[in-house]
This record gives C-alpha cells, sequence and structure tokens, in this order.
C-alpha cells in the first residue's frame, strides 16, 4: 500500500540519549477503508479510494450513502485515491501499521492560509531601506517590476503582492521517528502543511 489518510495532530519533541531535541510532527493516521477499487475494464485505470474519519449520516448525500452501503462502512469526511496498490478489496481496512520506524514518507497538506500579503512577508523583499530623502510610507513597497517601452508589460509571474498560503503542500523525505500502533499514530521528523485537525495524506 502506498500511501494512507491522516490527520494532524500537532507538534512536539523527541529527545536522544545525547538529550539533543528533534521537532517533530505527530499524526493520526487511519484507520482508512476501501470504499471503491477501481480497473482499467471499469473506469480506465487501476486506482484503490480509501476513506478517513466519521461523517454524519444526515449530511452524506444519498449517492454516497449508497457508496459507502456497498463498501459495508459508516459514511466518511475524506475520500482518497491511490494508483498503487496489491491485494486490496473493497471494505478491507488499513492502519498505521504500513509504516515502520526509520523509512521516509512523503506527507501533502493544504497550507494555513494568510490572506493578502505584501512583497516582504510573501517573498521576503528587503523594502526600500533606510527612509530617507523624504521616503516616510515607501519601506515595505516592492518598487520597480517592470521595463519602460519595451516590453511595456509586466511579466507573467512577477513576485508581488498577493494571496499568501492555503495552497496544496507536500514535503517529501520526512524520516518516521516512532509508530504508535495501538492508538493509530505516527510521528515523523518535522514540520508538516495544515493547522492542527487539518487532513493530510501521507504517501511511502
Amino acid at each position: 500500500m502506498p500511501g494512507i489518510i491522516g490527520r494532524k495532530i500537532g507538534m512536539t519533541s523527541v529527545y536522544s540519549a545525547e538529550g539533543k531535541a528533534t521537532p517533530c510532527t505527530v499524526i493520526e493516521a487511519g484507520p482508512c477503508v476501501v470504499t471503491q477499487v477501481k480497473t482499467v475494464d471499469r473506469d480506465g485505470y487501476d486506482a484503490v479510494q480509501l476513506g478517513f474519519g466519521e461523517r454524519k449520516e444526515k449530511n452524506t448525500p444519498n449517492a454516497l450513502k449508497g457508496h459507502f452501503k456497498k463498501a459495508k462502512t459508516a459514511p466518511k469526511a475524506k475520500l482518497v485515491e491511490f494508483k498503487e496498490f496489491e491485494g486490496l478489496n473493497l471494505g478491507d481496512e488499513i492502519n498505521v501499521g504500513i509504516f515502520e520506524e526509520g523509512e521516509f514518507v512523503s506527507v501533502s497538506g493544504t497550507s494555513k492560509g494568510k490572506g493578502f500579503q505584501g512583497v516582504v512577508r510573501r517573498h521576503g523583499f528587503g523594502g526600500v531601506g533606510q527612509s530617507t530623502h523624504g521616503q516616510h510610507n515607501r519601506l515595505r513597497a516592492p518598487g520597480s517590476i517592470g521595463a519602460c517601452s519595451y516590453p511595456a508589460r509586466v511579466f507573467k509571474g512577477m513576485r508581488m503582492a498577493g494571496q499568501m498560503g492555503n495552497k496544496r503542500v507536500q514535503m517529501e523525505n520526512l524520516q518516521v521517528l516512532k509508530v504508535l500502533t495501538d492508538k493509530n499514530l505516527i510521528v515523523v521528523k518535522g514540520s508538516i502543511p495544515g493547522a492542527k485537525g487539518s487532513t493530510v495524506t501521507i504517501l511511502k
């Protein structure tokens, strides 16, 4: 199985025998239920769909109710497809036991939204420097953004102010420090995108 769906619990520290603190993130990984198995003959490609988290039945559309009933499981809050799988059938349950301590994983999630931000915060611009020569309101300004008569336009991708965060981000090669099978928890080294309680996807 290439991955699993999880929920970010928060960050903590793991101390080594020498007393060195390592920042890490605790993730509730699974249990996930196989809600659909897609094949080339029927769907055009091979994939397996996993469901994670509880969802109230009154808030579940009728089409999804039948979808979950076919898998003989309760309504799930999050559905994610994985394209590489072997030997999984409809209704099978997958937990954190697929991971081993010491291996490396990639975690995908939606980063925290920061709203509309300027170039200093969004891109790390330094501003115009010292506030001399009467520049009382230009300390955090972007400065010039293009040439004059040629090319007479602003190039696409110019770093300017705008929406910051709230994007799909993947952190790669995070080492698994601990696997707590009895509590469905996995501890990975470093930080992962998203706020506490947000849903993430862990790939092996």
